[in-house]
This record gives C-alpha cells, structure tokens and sequence, in this order.
C-alpha cells in the first residue's frame, strides 16, 4: 500500500493533505507595545522589520517568518521556534506567535518572563489554548489555503525529495475545530521535518548544542549583525574563530531488528574507533513512510567521526548509521 507521499513522487501531482493535528508542537505569544524590542534583544535572530501577517492569511517568506534561537548566557540552545508578527486588538501593540516543541514552551515562557521587567510585554504559553496541526501540498495548492480570522498559518521552507516540492504549514486554531490525529499525515510531516535538515529543540536536547553545531547559521536561524541577545559572544566566538568541531548531518538506518526506544531525540551515537565514548546524539528522528524498515535521522556529531570507521546508534554495538547528502550548503567557520 502506498502512501500520499508515495502517491505523489509516482504521479508527479501533489495532493494537498487534509490537516493533522501536531501534538509534538506548541505556541507562545509575546504580545505588548514593547514586545518587538523585548524580542530583539533575546533572540539569535532579528525580528525587526516582520512583516505583519493579516487574518486568514499565511506568514510565509522570510520577511513574515524566521527561525529564531533563545540560548543560555553560556551560548547553548534553550530553544528553537519558528515566529511570525500578528495584528493584535490594540492598534500599537505587537503579537509574535512563536511555534515551539510543545514540551518545552512552558519553561521557555516562564524563562523569557523573567526579564520582561518593567516592558510592556506579556509572554504567554497558550498552548493548551490552540489546537496545532499541519498541512502539506504543492506551492499551488498551500497558496490557496485562506485561514479563519482567529487562526494563525505560518509557512516553514519547502522540502524538496525526488524532484518534487512539498510546501508546510503550521495553523494554531483557538476554536479547537474538529483536527484528527492522522497517523498517515503525521508520518509524513515528521518525516519531511527531519530531511529538510533544519533542527528543532526539545526537552532532551535543551542546551547540548552551540547553535552552529546543529547548522543554525547555515538554515538562517542566526543573524551575526543583530546585536546582544543572551550566549551572543560565545556563538559570535564559535562563528569567527572557526571554534566548531561538530555539526548536524542527516543519517539513516534500518529498523529491522532495533529497539525503536533508541529513535528519540537525545540517543547518544558512538564512533567505532572510539567506542568509549559519545560521538554526537540523535537530534530529530522519523521512520521513513516510503522505504519500508528504514529510519531518517538528523544527528550532531563530530567532524573528524566521518572521515573513517562507522557511526553506531544507542552504543558502540548498535544499528549504522548511513550519511546523507545536506539539502544546503554549510557556512564557512
């Protein structure tokens, strides 16, 4: 039995997907008339100059949408997020809505309150509050979609996979509208996030990583002329002196005869010639929903690790993990 995404690299036509609830991601609100130079100032990138997303419509490009990183003082990442600016009620307010992993948007909230201070901000975890689900399709077909008024839509970077371009939308919805867990969809969206390449934080990978050890400079996730934020001379250092020894890679193995506990974000891998000790860790993981026994992974690990020898997933003795081609190129360090 084929699958949609099957469907659709051997028809050449993309079918838009019906919308599936995403029960791994979250939303935080930063709403205020200081939230925009609050924001600025916490962030590895600007958010100055968003372009304002009105109701029904998608954020979409990056002058509507960015990858943004939250780091601790030593530099680590806290957090990913995907933000997009959204009129709010008051005509002078800001409202960013920032798509986070849904296990860590309520330490991250309460962690960006501490220093509001006396900004007019509010930074609210609402995501109890919407219901978050995902759409995939062509171009066309995403270019089509028109959001309720209440909803907020935002675009991430289209995946290309054999020759075709699947489009992806994140939609919050307050009025928790009938959204099915489709296991079929799911499949797909986990498996499209995990080939693009472009990392996502979560609670077993809070601050492991430099942002440029997991490629965030490179998916523009960093913006080196914005100014302070928390962590900013360590990444600026990592950048400039060529400090990084490790990156994100795309990987896969076969499921046959493994223990799937091992394909969450956190399994430590381990190099052959030094079975001793970890060589990197599993960032994102998804089974593949076109090969059969087959898992894509995103994994950080050493550089000098690929130059010979085998990557092992979970200890020395477990599955081998197979490099994969990055749909981008690296930024020089």
């Amino acid at each position: 039995m084929t699958n949609s995404l099957q469907n659709t690299l051997l028809s050449g036509q993309s079918k838009l997907q019906k919308p599936c609830l995403l029960p791994q991601w979250g939303l935080i609100i930063v709403e205020g008339v200081d939230a925009s130079a609050f924001l600025q100032n916490q962030l590895s990138n600007s958010v100055l100059g968003l372009r304002a997303t009105q109701p029904t419509e998608i954020a979409q490009n990056t002058d509507a949408v960015r990858l943004i990183g939250y780091c601790s003082p030593k530099g680590r990442l806290l957090a990913s997020a995907w933000i997009g600016l959204f009129p709010a009620e008051g005509p002078s307010e800001d409202r960013f809505g920032l798509f986070i992993s849904a296990d860590i948007a309520s330490t991250v909230a309460k962690r960006l309150s501490m220093f509001v201070l006396r900004s007019k901000v509010k930074v609210l975890d609402v995501s109890s509050k919407y219901i978050i689900s995902c759409l995939v399709g062509s171009d066309d077909q995403i270019s089509g979609v028109s959001l309720g008024a209440e909803q907020l839509g935002l675009r991430l970077p289209d995946v290309l996979l054999n020759d075709q371009t699947f489009a992806r939308v994140l939609i919050a919805d307050p009025a928790n509208n009938d959204v099915n867990l489709d296991k079929e969809n799911l499949s797909n969206w986990n498996y499209l996030e995990v080939i693009s390449a472009i990392p996502r934080i979560v609670l077993a990978t809070q601050e492991q990583f430099v942002p440029q050890m997991i490629n965030f400079e490179s998916v523009a996730g960093v913006d080196f002329k914005k100014g302070c934020y928390p962590g900013q001379e360590i990444v600026a250092r990592s950048q400039y002196r060529g400090a990084i020894k490790r990156r994100l890679q795309l990987a896969h193995c076969s499921t046959e005869k493994i223990d799937l506990a091992l394909l969450v974000p956190g399994t430590e891998i381990f190099h052959s010639d030094d079975p001793t000790q970890p060589a990197g860790m599993v960032v994102l993981a998804s089974e593949n929903p076109i090969e059969l026994h087959r898992v894509d992974l995103q994994i950080e690990c050493k550089l000098d690790a690929l130059e010979s020898g085998n990557l092992h997933l979970g200890s020395p003795q477990g599955p081998v993990l197979k490099i994969d081609v990055l749909p981008y190129p690296l930024l020089e360090i």
